[in-house]
């Protein structure tokens, strides 16, 4: 990956992981409040297995009768809202074998959710629904209530991970709309700068490149200029030409040149600073970053 691919795909995640995080505070704040009611005989009952025949019959029909239009309006009304916003954010969770009912309403604000939660409490212990076995108590005088969103630590990771994806589906994208050079690409650039005699080919990371490179300038017998193909590479032409011998022995006319071409720019740019070169100039190879 070079570094234009790196940056790009660098800059893609920090757009989506800002994307992410501003749809998050988008949102606005949610507070979720929770009240408990639990079913208990009537003293007057005389069975308790009628009680417990009651109870395991009616309590499933408290998440019903949340979802109703009179406990969604009495909700709505405590709370300041609409029974649309109500009936979306109500919830029941029974707990088995206990006869204890979780309620739960998520609002825009505290205040909302614990106004809404203890209306709806309210309506469901007035609905009698266990009479004449039993009756439904509240157990908490007041709700419960914490904020559930935005959730930052959720939204962190989410966004870490939309980055991710971004920035390698990025480079992959990059990669496959401009693939590394390959050796007919090199050649036919050359061969568009005028070299008609065979060029050497070398990767950048070729272990033997530079034994490679220094054999070839032993053979050409000239001193040794390196170029870049474009101003980006003038660092490692610089750092190359202080790794070879300026001369193998007794110089002849011209010099040897090794040009250092990115391995996926345009094939143009070598083309070009190729061109230039004066006609004593002989290319031996050319490195690709």
């Amino acid at each position: 990956m070079n570094k234009r691919t790196l940056l790009e795909a660098t800059a893609v995640a920090l757009v989506v992981a800002v994307l992410v995080l501003a749809v998050t505070s988008l949102r606005g704040e949610q507070y979720e409040s929770r009240i408990s009611v639990l079913a208990v005989p009537v003293t007057q009952t005389d069975s308790a297995a009628q009680y417990g025949e009651v109870a395991s019959l009616a309590m499933p029909a408290i998440v019903q009768m949340v979802h109703s239009p009179t406990v969604l309006e009495a909700a709505a009304r405590a709370a300041s809202t609409t029974p649309r916003e109500i009936a979306d954010g109500v919830g029941v969770e029974l707990v088995p074998a206990s006869g204890l009912a979780r309620l739960s309403v998520r609002a825009g604000s505290d205040e909302q959710a614990g106004a809404a939660v203890t209306a709806v409490a309210k309506a469901v212990a007035d609905a009698n629904l266990l009479a004449p076995a039993g009756r439904l108590r509240l157990l908490d005088e007041r709700p419960e209530t914490t904020r559930v969103a935005p959730d930052w630590k959720l939204a962190a990771g989410l966004a870490l991970a939309a980055a991710l994806a971004a920035g390698i589906a990025t480079a992959a994208l990059r990669a496959l709309r401009r693939p590394r050079t390959g050796e007919a690409a090199v050649r036919a650039a050359v061969a568009t700068a005028g070299v008609r005699h065979p060029v050497a080919l070398v990767r950048e990371d070729d272990p033997e490149m530079l034994d490679r490179l220094t054999a070839l300038c032993v053979a050409a017998a000239r001193p040794v200029r390196v170029i870049p193909a474009d101003h980006g590479l003038t660092a490692q032409a610089e750092s190359l030409a202080e790794s070879l011998p300026d001369k193998a022995a007794e110089p002849g006319e011209g010099t040897a040149v090794i040009a250092v071409a990115d391995g996926e720019g345009e094939p143009g740019d070598l083309a070009a600073a190729l061109a230039v070169l004066p006609a004593s100039a002989v290319l031996v190879a050319v490195v690709l970053t």
